[in-house]
């Protein structure tokens, strides 16, 4: 069986200067004149790369089959994604926002220990808020290689205060958990986005909870959705195989009672995968646009950037984490998740200054 992928690429500055030679990129602010058509089966992979103005003749000479997959892959990448309601926030997805990081544990592999305290961590998050970051990521249990589990109980003491403080303050947050009474607990205390490792895998009643609060759900990639998410992380392609995974489990949810436009994907960076593997994904990043969803983002601090500038402490590596963080952006990722939102938010407000600058600005709605 053939598989069918197209991936946007060649992004262009101004599309007012290649009318009819470009597409928007799912209401992002880019526009790419080029689509990689890939066919994979099990002996071969074939690409093209064919010019946006070309591509109706290209599609009509594939068979019907082929033309269907690539007329529904197609209108998934052009097509703009709904800004996410969440709870009092319309967080618009027509320019890239910033996901904060808070963790409330004392062992995550770059921040353990440094927001236990309520207080601080509070005064952290008001800090990327003003700042510009558009959401506060809040996770209470390491998911780092070979971290302990710990019980929900335990979890939920760790994030619930925080929540409500934050919730108080008029935040937007998001509780980074796979166990459902912690969503539960999170979501009463005023979280209203769900960001889960294991894609509500994990734990059995997580994708009810889920539905049941109609609040966005963000879907991530990992080869385990057991105890240990970076466990059997084998592929045959990890792009494509990525893909694969996650078009069918979006489609298991949807089909579960959950709207599109609600779910969010993230190919899982750093999950049960090589360095070549998550240079792979990073580089091939606007293949995902194809699922039909929001696309998040997130390697900040993560050990690929330690591997390749030799920067072994995890607060060390706030370059690469901007540069990887703005290599998503210009591949069309709708949100960034960092830890650095300080810095991450100035580096998108100079990417939007240049986007304007080079002759699109009207089209462009203000941060």
């Amino acid at each position: 069986m053939t598989k069918i992928y197209l991936r946007p690429t060649g992004f262009v500055e101004n599309p007012q200067r290649h009318e009819g030679e470009c597409l928007r990129l799912a209401g992002t602010l880019l526009w790419f004149s080029h689509i990689e058509y890939v066919a994979r089966d099990v002996t071969s992979t074939q690409r093209h790369l064919v010019p946006v103005r070309e591509w109706d003749a290209f599609a009509a000479a594939l068979p019907q089959i082929g033309r269907a997959r690539c007329a529904l892959l197609l209108q998934r990448i052009i097509t703009p994604r709904n800004a996410l309601q969440m709870g009092a926030h319309t967080i618009r997805l027509d320019a890239p926002q910033v996901m904060a990081i808070i963790n409330t544990t004392p062992d995550s592999f770059s921040d353990g220990g440094k927001n236990l305290d309520p207080e601080i961590a509070t005064e952290a998050a008001a800090a990327m808020l003003r700042a510009g970051a558009s959401i506060i990521d809040i996770g209470g249990e390491s998911t780092r290689p070979n971290a302990p589990l710990i019980g929900e109980g335990e979890e939920l003491d760790r994030v619930v205060p925080l929540i409500r403080k934050l919730a108080q303050a008029g935040a937007a947050i998001s509780i980074d958990t796979r166990k459902a009474s912690v969503m539960e607990g999170a979501l009463q205390a005023g979280a209203t986005m769900i960001n889960d490792i294991s894609a509500l895998l994990y734990d059995e009643r997580a994708l009810e909870v889920a539905r049941n609060s109609n609040a966005p759900v963000v879907l991530m990639h990992a080869p385990s959705q057991g105890a240990d998410p970076h466990k059997d992380g084998v592929y045959d392609d990890v792009v494509y195989d990525v893909f694969d995974w996650l078009e069918q489990r979006v489609s298991e949810v949807e089909a579960a009672g959950m709207s599109r436009d609600k779910i969010l994907v993230d190919p899982g960076i750093g999950f049960g995968k090589t360095l070549a593997d998550n240079l792979a994904i990073i580089n091939n990043l606007a293949i995902y646009h194809g699922l039909g969803c929001a696309l998040l983002f997130g390697a900040s601090r993560k050990r690929l950037i330690g591997a390749l500038s030799n920067a072994e402490d995890a607060k060390g590596r706030l370059g690469g984490s901007i540069f990887l963080a703005m290599n998503a952006v210009e591949q069309g990722a709708h949100i960034v998740r960092v830890h650095d939102a300080v810095e991450t938010v100035q580096a998108i407000q100079v990417w939007r200054g240049l986007r304007d600058a080079a002759g699109a600005g009207p089209l462009y709605p203000p941060m």
